[in-house]
This record gives C-alpha cells, sequence and structure tokens, in this order.
C-alpha cells in the first residue's frame, strides 16, 4: 500500500558536491535553510550576502553590480521609518547609518564578486514571479522596506521575463567562471499575500522559465524542492504554524533528498564525522571537572584536529 506519491530522484552522474566545492546560495529564504546545512556540515557557503531575494531580477541585478564592481553612492540609499535601506537589498541590511549600510553593501558586492569568480556551484532559489516597480526611478526593486505602495506599481514577469534573466545570469557569471555549475530551485514557500490563485500563477511562471533554461549537458541542473513539498510532505504537519513555511522536518527531509542527488558518497563520511563533532561541542555535561568528561573533551579535540588537518578550511566554535 502506498501512502505517499514520491519524487523519482536520481544521484547526479558528475559535478557533485564535495569538500572541494565553493558555494554561492542566492535566492529566497529557502536559500537560507538548505545554506544553513551546508554551513553546519562545514561547506565553503557564502549565503545570500545581500540578504532574503525574492525574485529573478534582483539576484541579476546583485550579480551586475557585483561583476562590474558598480558600487553604491550614498545617494542610492533612503531614509525610512528612521533607518537608511536600499531597495536592492533585504532590510537585514539597514542600519542607522547611511555611512554604514553603503560601507556594508559594498563589501557584499566584493564578497559576491569574489565568490562568483571561484565557486564551483552556485545555487539559485526563486521565490515569486511578483516584482515591484519604484515609479520615480521604473527600477524593479528587490525590497520595498515599508515605503508607501503608491510609490510603487506591482507587475507580474512573464515565463520570457523571468527566461531572459536567468540567461542573463548565466551569462554574466560565465563571463569570469566558465566552468561553474548552476542549480535552480523553487521555493516551496507559497507566497499567499499575493493570493492563493496569484501564487501558484507565479510559481507556474518560475517553474516554465526554469526548464526553458535547464540544461544537465551545459551545467543548468534543477532539483525539485518546490514538488517534494508539495506532493511527498503534502500535510500541514510539515508547516510552521503560519501554514506557509515548511518546518524543520520538511527542511530536514529535503535536505536528506538534495543529498541523495548531489553529495557524494565519500562526502557523506566526512559529514558524519562533522556532525558527531558538531553534536560533541554542544554537549553540557553534569560535571565539567569529571575523569569522564574530560577524556570526552581530550577524544572531541582530536577528533577536531583530525578533520581541520584534512580540510583546512574547518572552523569549529
Amino acid at each position: 500500500m502506498k501512502l505517499q506519491t514520491k519524487i523519482p530522484l536520481q544521484a547526479q552522474p558528475h559535478n557533485q558536491i564535495d569538500y572541494n566545492s565553493k558555494l554561492l546560495l542566492l535566492g529566497s529564504c529557502f536559500s537560507e535553510n538548505i545554506g544553513d546545512k551546508f554551513s553546519y556540515f562545514k561547506f565553503q557557503t557564502i549565503i545570500n550576502p545581500f540578504g532574503i531575494l525574492f525574485h529573478p531580477k534582483a539576484i541579476e541585478n546583485l550579480i551586475t553590480r557585483s561583476i562590474n564592481k558598480d558600487y553604491y553612492s550614498e545617494d542610492e540609499l533612503i531614509f525610512h521609518n528612521e533607518q537608511w535601506s536600499c531597495l536592492d537589498a533585504h532590510s537585514k541590511l539597514n542600519s542607522s547609518s547611511k555611512e554604514e549600510l553603503s560601507a556594508n553593501l559594498n563589501n557584499a558586492l566584493e564578497q559576491t564578486n569574489r565568490q562568483i569568480q571561484e565557486s564551483t556551484h552556485i545555487i539559485i532559489t526563486l521565490g515569486t514571479s511578483w516584482v515591484y516597480r519604484q515609479i520615480s526611478t521604473d527600477h524593479i526593486v528587490a525590497n520595498c522596506h515599508k515605503l508607501p505602495q503608491k510609490s510603487f506599481l506591482k507587475e507580474l514577469l512573464s515565463v520570457n521575463d523571468i527566461a531572459e534573466s536567468l540567461l542573463a545570469i548565466i551569462s554574466l557569471v560565465r563571463s569570469v567562471n566558465p566552468k561553474v555549475s548552476f542549480l535552480f530551485t523553487v521555493s516551496p514557500v507559497r507566497h499567499t499575500k499575493d493570493g492563493f490563485v496569484e501564487n501558484t500563477q507565479s510559481k507556474s511562471h518560475l517553474l516554465a522559465a526554469i526548464h526553458q533554461v535547464v540544461e544537465p549537458r551545459n551545467q543548468l541542473y534543477y532539483f525539485p524542492s518546490y514538488e517534494i513539498m508539495m506532493d511527498e510532505l503534502r500535510d500541514y504537519r510539515f508547516y510552521n504554524a503560519d501554514m506557509i513555511h515548511p518546518n524543520d522536518l520538511a527542511i530536514d527531509y529535503i535536505w536528506e533528498k538534495f543529498k541523495q542527488v548531489w553529495i557524494s558518497e565519500a562526502t557523506e563520511i566526512t559529514m558524519q564525522n562533522v556532525e558527531m563533532v558538531q553534536k560533541g561541542l554542544k554537549h553540557k555535561p553534569f560535571n565539567s571537572k569529571s575523569e569522564a568528561h574530560q577524556q570526552f573533551v581530550t577524544k572531541l579535540q582530536s577528533y577536531i584536529k583530525d578533520l581541520c588537518d584534512k580540510h583546512p578550511h574547518f572552523k569549529f566554535d
């Protein structure tokens, strides 16, 4: 008896991710969920230097400015609700200081530029096809930062708009890093504020556009995060209390599926050792001065040294 529909998955035969890989993850909050897993297991990972970016035009803008080293000037920043913001970046970069925000934005551009040139894999998660265009500048923004709604026009990107944006991203990156692999996915988070029907329309545009671009023989891949959530995890017990965002159990489940496809078996052995160390570092002893605990600490430090000797980029808190 089948109680669940399964998305058929096969291990990726080429370009799998290992501890020599350098990863850049961009896009929706689901990028951060998966990126946090890579960080936990000590992969060489950069996640959303500009914060969460929900749509492809925002990602294209970040890539373009990073590659061209088109630094931000202070007259591109806005002051609202007692904070300085940038319409190209998420609110997590906001600051009470204009100078600090400008410096943080340009440091993020530098970091993105370096990672684009060094990355073996760029993972892009798209969240929505709905965008907001600032009327005064005719510029599609990444974040409205709670500015008055009358300052923006809401638009739905067409399938062709999205495909052209993705192709521009690919072309820009490969102009400086020809061998990089791209992995696209669609966020399973539903943007219900746009409306339920409108969210479905939005996701369908993303999916159709990505599949116009995906070409495995050209190292352009798709991973079905959205489909796994909608089919295999079709139950509200896999959602947070808001009934919109996947909960930790769902994220863990999708991560396990991702590993089956993209992580080599040899790499998983090291991941198991990293997890053992991570759990050991979180261990709270009943008696920190006991002989048993001291032996535990000594053994743990030995494991850490062995891992760091084999993988110099590893750092454990």
